[in-house]
């Protein structure tokens, strides 16, 4: 079977890294099953993998991937990202992500276990159903777990364009709150508006108004901004750095607002299933930026190196 894997990690060069091959179809586990993958996705969680981080303990060929979408015994279905350590799969938040404990799915059949299976809503393409597992779980988690989003709230997104970003735009829109975000690029800041955002500002520009919810996946660069951002009460939810892990803190703000600030990441089978079907209601269509052959994925790694991409980068495996 085709495969988008990595033999030996590159901290310099992490897209030269990624290889596709064949390689030898993954035997079945007890209460698993097989999955002809159609599409896929690439995250940052994938790059990090061809740098070598996460890597340790692995040997030979090693699948890359959290995101697929394909068809188990005649279903289409959607893979849930995550092995949970609870024995239901329900109740443990996040755990590890398939591609490291060795089940990649970023491949032509992939195993993985029955009850990882979602049904792909039939208004969903390959590549929009592939988008969801791994941003979208966790942007869906940051705004209805973390932040209780919803109709009368405002929300920030920082740095629009990326996957959780453009989620997190749909996902709140949807679900009837206000939505403003930022970004360096005046061409992705038009596109976030055509998504329901109300607002489109440059990174750092002063706000309309404060925000009850701010969603960063920004990190060093935006931190403080999103501090000054938030009323009185609200929240930050963070799941990522792009441009840093370590920013400074306003304490004084952080108090006297009484501001709360969440980490988040990835979510629970439950807020999987939901998110789905949430998706399916409310018809939204995710966010694709591009879809390439596996062949080509490369171009992908890149264009995620380069930050880029408006979406999620996807990949066809039909």
């Amino acid at each position: 079977m085709r495969a988008a894997h990595v033999r030996t990690p590159s901290a310099a060069d992490p897209v030269g890294a990624l290889l596709v091959g064949d390689l030898a179809v993954p035997q079945t586990p007890p209460g698993w099953v097989e999955v002809d993958v159609r599409a896929g996705a690439l995250n940052m969680h994938d790059l990090w993998t061809l740098r070598g981080i996460g890597t340790t303990g692995h040997d030979g060929p090693r699948v890359i991937g959290s995101d697929a979408a394909g068809v188990a015994a005649g279903r289409e279905v959607i893979v849930y990202p995550v092995l949970p350590t609870a024995p239901d799969g329900r109740t443990v938040p996040h755990a590890t992500l398939l591609p490291d404990a060795g089940h990649g799915v970023l491949a032509e059949r992939i195993v993985v276990p029955a009850a990882h299976l979602v049904a792909k809503p039939a208004g969903l393409s390959w590549a929009e159903a592939a988008s969801l597992p791994t941003a979208w779980l966790t942007a869906y988690r940051m705004l209805f777990t973390r932040a209780a989003v919803g109709p009368g709230r405002t929300v920030l997104v920082q740095g629009a364009g990326g996957g959780v970003a453009t989620a997190a735009i749909s996902l709140a829109v949807a679900a009837g709150a206000t939505v403003m975000v930022t970004s360096r690029s005046a061409a992705k800041r038009e596109r976030a508006l055509a998504l329901g955002a109300a607002v489109a500002l440059d990174v750092g520009a002063r706000t309309p108004e404060l925000a009850d919810i701010v969603v960063e996946t920004v990190g060093a660069v935006t931190f403080d901004h999103s501090t000054r951002c938030t009323r009185a009460g609200g929240t930050i939810v963070v799941c990522g750095g792009t441009s840093g892990f370590t920013a400074e803190l306003d304490l004084p703000r952080l108090f006297a607002r009484e501001i709360s600030v969440h980490g988040a990441t990835m979510g629970t089978l439950d807020e999987f299933e939901a998110l789905v079907g949430f998706v399916d209601t409310h018809r939204i269509r995710p966010v694709v930026d591009s879809v390439v052959d596996l062949a080509d994925i490369r171009t992908q790694a890149g264009r995620m190196l380069a930050g880029t991409a408006f979406g999620k980068l996807c990949v066809s495996l039909t």
